[in-house]
């Protein structure tokens, strides 16, 4: 294990998940801890003092969601990095608003993987408040046109391009346009960095 690198903790009911992101964390210096359910997780969490939990939000006993509210509730304040399949974006928005530092979809690779971790390891370690991060973030989505912001509120919302599309009467390729134009602006590449500014700037 390096140095810095955070212990990560992968909560998956997915046997082959579990096995093939252990072993590409292993080989990259991580110490990790493997759990195959969430029920299992929380009867060790509030002894963990560090790390990062990498959590599947489907799964049979207890969902990701349920999950990462009982860390809170408990006040276990370790970073959670959603696992998500496809056709899971509204629960992994709905776990960013609840605090998740990212949320990664499945099959991902290791440079995606280890980008997320990075900046859970940031997050643990920053001494930034906050108003900073508000007032940072506030000031990045300034650059933005009116459209380009309602766009990014349904974004927010979890909301389908067409659905976008539907509810400020345009079309939905004039929606790709601006979701593609704000992420320019932005200078983001994916949903979930789009997402960290919005929430971090407290648009809803």
């Amino acid at each position: 294990m390096t140095s810095d690198a955070l212990p990560i903790f992968i909560v998956d009911d997915d046997e082959g998940i579990r096995r093939s992101v252990s072993f590409l964390l292993k080989t990259s210096g991580y110490s990790v801890q493997t759990f195959s359910g969430g029920l299992e997780f929380l009867k060790v969490a509030a002894s963990l003092d560090t790390g990062c939990v990498l959590l599947d939000v489907r799964m049979p006993d207890i969902d990701g969601l349920a999950v990462q509210r009982r860390l809170h509730e408990e006040g276990i304040m370790l970073p959670v990095i959603i696992m998500t399949g496809h056709g899971d974006i509204d629960m992994a928005v709905t776990a960013m608003r609840a605090g998740a530092i990212d949320f990664i979809e499945k099959p991902f690779g290791k440079a995606t993987l280890i980008a997320s971790l990075d900046r859970a390891k940031a997050q643990a370690q920053t001494s930034l408040t906050v108003i900073t991060q508000r007032e940072h973030a506030l000031s990045r989505l300034n650059i933005l046109t009116d459209r380009e912001r309602d766009v990014l509120r349904g974004l927010v919302a979890g909301l389908p391009n067409k659905t976008i599309a539907y509810d400020l009467g345009i079309s939905p390729r004039t929606v790709e346009i601006h979701r593609s134009n704000l992420m320019l602006k932005l200078n983001v590449r994916s949903l979930s960095e789009v997402l960290r500014i919005a929430f971090q700037a407290g648009v809803s």
